[in-house]
């Protein structure tokens, strides 16, 4: 052992000259550093790894002076070996710091886009970004989110509107909650559970908005009223009876739609009138249980309102 460490160090200490010849040439060469300098050269071939070297031999020195020959070529070979696996480490390293540095902007993006949308809701300002889903998501929020981004996929903002309308007023319903009663409570959960539903229904009726509109996405109805408009001499019988008929079905395709927006509607009028009545319990006095279950029977009414909309026959 001692014969192959004094080997090691010989070759080793051999190694160091062509390499730092070659580095002053062309530091690229001989350094796994980014960028690489001459000086680091210098501080590498011509101090540390002559000191290894000299620390190995001395130590080998306890066996006596015995070199080995498979020593003397792992210590010519150790440098060319090391600068591939140390290059190969360092990436390595930066690919992790790299991750690690995502990970933690990722991380203050989403904190800061959840500080900023909590402070639009404060504003009155809540409004769904079709390009990025809220911060602050559960099946309710998600369902908001997708009908929206649905919507205006068929270039129907009027009706995508009403998404974040009703988005809005389930986080106002929500905080309210929130703030008059504990999480722990089974009051809180109950209450939570129906307005959730409710939404639920909303989404269900935007995306019915959006499969509606989908039917009429490829009607253009400019140039239908305008062939329509024409004398009877430049279009056929038949024509006008074709376009007549696509009229009629985009016709139909917005009564119903205006039928389900009105649905949606009465939901947020019952929305409002939840915030309302949640808001006038007062927790913290003697009749609080009182108007607690008398907020529990509202909100009981507004469920089984917002049922009866959800099963309206369009």
């Amino acid at each position: 052992m001692f014969g192959f460490l004094q080997g090691f160090a010989y070759g080793l200490f051999l190694s160091c000259l062509p390499w730092l010849i070659v580095g002053m040439i062309n530091p690229r060469l001989v350094l796994p550093t980014d960028p690489p300098t001459r000086w680091q050269v210098a501080l590498r071939y011509w101090l540390i790894f002559p000191f290894i070297a000299f620390i190995l031999w001395v130590t080998s020195l306890w066996g006596g002076f015995s070199p080995s020959l498979w020593g003397w070529l792992a210590g010519l070979a150790a440098i060319p070996v090391a600068i591939p696996v140390e290059r190969g480490w360092r990436r390595w390293q930066q690919a992790q710091a790299e991750r690690r540095r995502q990970a933690r902007l990722a991380a203050e993006a989403a904190r800061e886009r959840a500080e900023l949308e909590r402070k639009a809701r404060e504003q009155g300002l809540t409004v769904l970004r079709p390009d990025q889903p809220p911060a602050e998501t559960d099946d309710v929020i998600l369902g908001f989110w997708q009908a929206k981004k649905d919507l205006l996929a068929l270039n129907r903002p009027d009706l995508a509107i009403q998404a974040d309308r009703l988005y809005s007023r389930y986080l106002h319903v929500d905080d309210l909650l929130r703030g008059k009663f504990d999480p722990r409570e089974l009051t809180f959960e109950r209450s939570r559970n129906m307005v959730a539903e409710v939404c639920r229904n909303s989404v269900d009726t935007l995306q019915a908005m959006a499969s509606v509109a989908r039917g009429i996405v490829g009607v253009d109805v400019a140039y239908v009223r305008q062939r329509l408009d024409k004398a009877s001499s430049e279009i056929t019988d038949e024509e006008r009876r074709a376009l007549e008929r696509r009229l009629e079905l985009v016709d139909d395709t917005e009564r119903r739609l205006r039928e389900l927006g009105a649905r949606n509607e009465a939901i947020m009028t019952a929305l409002d009138d939840t915030a309302v009545a949640v808001s006038a319990v007062a927790t913290d006095r003697p009749q609080a249980a009182m108007a607690t279950q008398q907020a529990l029977k509202d909100l009981q009414q507004f469920a089984e309102k917002a049922h009866r909309y959800g099963r309206a026959d369009p």
